[in-house]
């Protein structure tokens, strides 16, 4: 038996040994360095930095690794760069050893064989502490985990409580209304009649209630919420009833002068009150003004609430899931191995939440939710951000959220419907004021101008 324990003794100091002598794990005295290409800028890219320098003067100068900012660009600008080093582009820069990434250029890269499988060096507990859905839009449809989430977005409604009191107020719209999308219609029919009713002696000068940052989004989001799916193969799926309750919100008071025209950011809407309420990213919060300087240059302090993405009438709580992650580009195994490390760090629930509190994006752990449930405002100084923080954890427990199929077309079909129907809406906006200028009524305007608006648009995207 002594002799027997003795050999198991043994062996178990052998195994040790080895573990402690694994080539691929990185040596203090030898350390790695690791470079990274990334996309963040202002507080986000600051934030970046300070932790990466805290990193290499704590865990990383204990396990020998080291994370070296490389370059910092926009995500065109990024992932243009990749394509030209990881095609061999005369002149293009080497590779980084870590990039962030959106997950279509990341399956470009995957299906180049050019991207680390994470799976290999997180254990089962370790990405069980990630929120699952985050998680799973960084397997690219597959089973292998080629994109770490270390900050992510949603879409929320932003709305200007300054403006929407006085109006509803007059009115008697309510707050409450702002959870469904025809509630938001309701409220901006009756907000162009009563900004219209404002100047008497000026006919169809009303103003535009709400906004989407992304109508193509806002398309996509209202088929999930109907229980259908608004891709039809790599096709939009516009025939189906399901598009009938969006078109019949959308354009009609985008013709009337309802809904803004407009593709850009809603926060610039915001500056000017050219807009009261907007759904669009959960990381544009730091972005909307307390002020509002208006078009005859009156300036007015204001308040902005963060309320939940809005829901069609019977639908499902659903809404978008944004944002990027890390991928690894393959090289030598002790750089895979020094990856992980630093995401493990970087992740963990108090680097993360300081790091997403800044930007206005969202924490990727369960435990860092949690704590976000519990106080959101404690982590961020800036009002709207915090605002931010305490409805999208609130919505972490009542909506599901919708990661897009990655295919190659995606981006060419957000921008062929978004184009298209912008198009359409603004010339049909146009056409209907000058209608109403040459005397014909508003019904009889918008009988001439809508008529065959939804075949022209179906024909546009087919």
């Amino acid at each position: 038996m002594k002799r027997l324990l003795s050999a198991l003794l043994s062996i178990l100091m052998l195994l040790g040994l080895a573990a402690c002598t694994d080539p691929n794990k990185p040596d203090p005295r030898h350390p790695v360095t690791l470079t990274i290409w990334h996309t963040y800028v202002e507080q986000m890219g600051d934030a970046f930095a300070e932790l990466a320098n805290e990193f290499n003067d704590t865990v990383g100068a204990e396990s020998g690794v080291r994370i070296e900012v490389a370059a910092i660009a926009n995500a065109t600008e990024l992932n243009e760069r990749l394509m030209d080093a990881a095609g061999g582009v005369p002149g293009a820069p080497q590779l980084p050893d870590l990039a962030v990434l959106y997950p279509k250029i990341a399956l470009l890269l995957a299906n180049r064989d050019l991207l680390t499988d994470f799976s290999a060096y997180f254990s089962r507990e370790e990405l069980d502490a990630y929120v699952p859905h985050f998680l799973e839009e960084g397997r690219l449809g597959g089973d292998k985990l080629y994109l770490l989430p270390v900050a992510k977005s949603t879409e929320v409604l932003y709305v200007n409580r300054t403006i929407f009191d006085r109006f509803a107020q007059d009115t008697g719209v309510t707050l409450a209304q702002m959870g469904t999308f025809e509630g938001i219609y309701a409220a901006a029919e009756a907000y162009y009649a009563w900004t219209d009713a404002q100047t008497p002696e000026v006919d169809g000068d009303g103003k535009a209630f709400y906004y989407s940052d992304s109508i193509f989004n806002h398309a996509l989001i209202g088929f999930e919420q109907q229980g259908r799916d608004f891709l039809q193969g790599e096709r939009l799926n516009v025939d189906n009833p399901a598009y009938g309750r969006i078109w019949e919100g959308y354009y009609p008071l985008a013709v009337r002068g309802g809904v803004a025209i407009y593709n850009n950011f809603g926060n610039y809407l915001a500056m000017t009150g050219d807009a009261v309420c907007i759904t669009g990213t959960s990381a544009g919060a730091m972005y909307y003004p307390s002020s509002v300087t208006y078009a005859d240059n009156s300036k007015e302090d204001v308040v902005f609430d963060v309320l939940p993405y809005p829901v069609y009438e019977g639908g499902e709580k659903v809404a978008m899931q944004r944002g990027g992650g890390i991928c690894a580009l393959k090289s030598e195994p002790r750089k895979a191995y020094a990856a992980a490390i630093f995401l493990k760090w970087f992740t963990g629930p108090e680097q993360n939440l300081r790091f997403t509190a800044s930007s206005g994006y969202l924490p990727v752990t369960r435990e860092a939710f949690e704590q976000l449930t519990s106080g959101g405002a404690r982590y961020s100084e800036h009002p709207m951000i915090a605002r931010m923080l305490e409805t999208t954890a609130a919505m972490q427990s009542e909506y599901r959220f919708y990661i897009p199929r990655v295919f190659e077309t995606y981006d060419a079909l957000s921008l062929a419907y978004s184009s298209e129907i912008y198009e359409l809406a603004r010339q049909d906006r146009m056409q209907f004021l000058n209608l109403l200028q040459s005397g014909l009524s508003p019904e009889d305007a918008w009988q001439q101008v809508s008529e065959e608006a939804f075949s022209r648009l179906a024909e546009a995207l087919s």
